[in-house]
């Protein structure tokens, strides 16, 4: 390899890093500033959340032009698909990072040394999260109509559902399936070797095919949200670094075992409150 290619690889990898940081930070930042909400995000880790949405009444007005989910609003759901894909930016390219890197070193220079096209093998992998993020709105709306979660906080109003997906989520990360994904995305390197495609359109579906395994691994992580809090911050933050530690970590299975055995706990508990 010669001196001025391996430069120009080194400066795209560089690139690659800096444009990934930039992405995650802003979409932190969005959500510290509220993700467009007519609320401010808050921070909190309660025992037994549904007692602090319960005591809200789902009449209750919110602040701006929000109000209580009386009924279907295509403009409040294109918010909350922005909103959700907005925390799965920030929650999950994180963890993502090596896999991206990894393709934008490893993957062959196109004719005249152009370099791998690594945007749209990240472009693959947000859409699926896109596609995720209008799924998970949709449910938050519903659940809100039902009366399991609060408008205003966006989190848990009742002891049974909390409980339900707090002992769904730990059965998930005890089950063969969350396995299987979770060692694809622990592998970047073999998930490069078995699934490549050359080209940009070989690039857009490997990353959509790394987003799925991603989504398959992290899904019921992500339905916490629902118990904690959509835009609890705390929440949030405890989300991503156990979806960084299950893929980065090289223990990364047993966290999974142990947070699954912990949500089982926490589960139980919350039934029992």
């Amino acid at each position: 390899m010669s001196v001025a290619l391996e430069a120009a690889l080194r400066r795209q990898r560089l690139l690659t890093l800096a444009a990934l940081a930039l992405l995650v930070l802003l979409a932190w930042a969005w959500l510290l500033f509220g993700a467009g909400m007519a609320m401010a995000p808050h921070a909190a880790l309660e025992p037994f959340p549904h007692r602090a949405g319960a005591a809200m009444p789902m009449d209750m007005p919110m602040d701006g032009d929000m109000a209580a989910p009386s009924a279907w609003s295509f403009a409040g759901l294109l918010l909350a698909v922005s909103m959700w894909w907005v925390m799965m930016v920030a929650m999950m390219l994180p963890a993502a990072a090596p896999v991206i890197l990894l393709y934008a070193k490893a993957s062959p220079r196109g004719a005249n040394g152009a370099p791998a096209p690594t945007g749209h093998f990240l472009a693959g992998y947000l859409a699926v999260w896109a596609l995720f993020a209008v799924l998970a709105a949709a449910l938050q709306l519903a659940f809100q109509q039902l009366g399991a979660m609060t408008a205003d906080t966006m989190s848990s109003t009742a002891r049974w559902f909390s409980a339900a997906v707090l002992i769904a989520a730990g059965l998930y990360q005890l089950s063969p399936l969350k396995e299987a994904c979770l060692a694809h995305c622990r592998n970047p390197a073999q998930f490069l070797s078995r699934h490549y495609r050359p080209g940009r359109a070989g690039a857009l579906r490997m990353g959509v095919g790394h987003g799925a395994f991603c989504v398959g691994c992290c899904w019921l992580l992500m339905a916490l949200l629902f118990v904690g809090g959509v835009m609890n911050l705390a929440w949030i933050a405890l989300l991503t670094l156990l979806v960084a530690a299950e893929k980065l970590l090289p223990g990364g299975r047993i966290v999974a075992i142990v947070a699954g055995f912990a949500f089982l706990a926490w589960g139980a508990m919350s039934a029992l409150a």
